[in-house]
């Protein structure tokens, strides 16, 4: 592996948490009872997502490095996140908003001492949906379920940089990009218990616009209702990415497909 390949593959390795960490949703939990469909309910949910694997292609620059990464690898770039998810719903009508920041970095110094690396990734979303609740019911069994449709649009900025610095003139590789896409969602939650309920989830983004082929989401998970207004999430979920522009420098491009465990903390009001 060439020198440039090594600086690349030290970013794809940032990039890949920057892809990751913050793509987790968390089901909207059932209203409370039948009596609380009535006027509004809202929940605000921070989430985590670890991902297992991470397999893939990214290139900057026109410089494309296979990854292949385990949670460990990802999380030693790892300088910061934040997300949360919001929902709103007042009878079958809901709306859902969801913003993620991270930041993650590393410094080194190429072989031969000369020259340092200076490796910045910042990503984040913000999206809006409209959602609708087109079923909403009680199984054979008595157990409530329901199921909910969302047509969105979110906004996406990446920026995945390499600064060079040394006895010479400095050099910086790759850059950032920002770009909107239109999303939709389909999701289904059923009532086990007084406690427990099933969720699960597909989210499908993209479709070409403006350079992202296709983004997935596909989740399965439960939602504990420890107390009143506060319930504990967690599941396994299935995502991946397939983004591409082409820049002054060569081609900017990210293929990669992650699955892993999530975890969630949902405030209910």
């Amino acid at each position: 592996m060439n020198t440039s390949s090594k600086i690349i593959r030290h970013l794809s390795m940032a990039i890949a948490v920057a892809f990751t960490i913050g793509q987790s949703v968390s089901a909207q939990s059932l209203a409370r009872s039948e009596s609380d469909e009535g006027g509004w309910r809202h929940s605000i949910t921070p989430y985590l997502f670890l991902p297992l694997s991470t397999t893939g292609t990214s290139t900057i620059d026109g410089t494309s490095v296979d990854l292949d990464l385990s949670l460990s690898e990802v999380l030693d770039v790892l300088q910061g996140a934040a997300s949360v998810r919001y929902e709103g719903w007042n009878g079958d009508f809901g709306i859902i908003s969801e913003v993620y920041y991270v930041r993650l970095g590393e410094d080194g110094t190429l072989p031969g001492g000369r020259v340092d690396v200076d490796v910045d990734v910042r990503q984040t979303f913000f999206n809006v949906q409209g959602a609708y609740r087109f079923a909403n019911g009680v199984n054979a069994s008595g157990r409530r379920y329901a199921a909910d449709a969302a047509i969105g649009v979110q906004w996406n900025r990446l920026k995945q940089e390499i600064d060079l610095s040394g006895p010479g003139p400095g050099m910086t590789l790759g850059g950032t990009e920002e770009w909107f896409e239109p999303m939709i969602a389909l999701r289904y939650i059923m009532e086990i218990n007084e406690k427990w309920s099933f969720a699960s989830r597909a989210e499908l983004s993209g479709f070409g616009v403006n350079g992202d082929d296709l983004q997935y989401l596909l989740l399965a998970g439960f939602d504990w209702k420890g107390w009143e207004n506060t319930s504990l999430r967690f599941g396994y979920q299935f995502y991946g990415i397939d983004y591409s522009t082409d820049r002054s420098g060569g081609e900017f491009a990210y293929d990669v497909d992650q699955n892993g465990v999530y975890a969630a903390v949902a405030f209910h009001f």
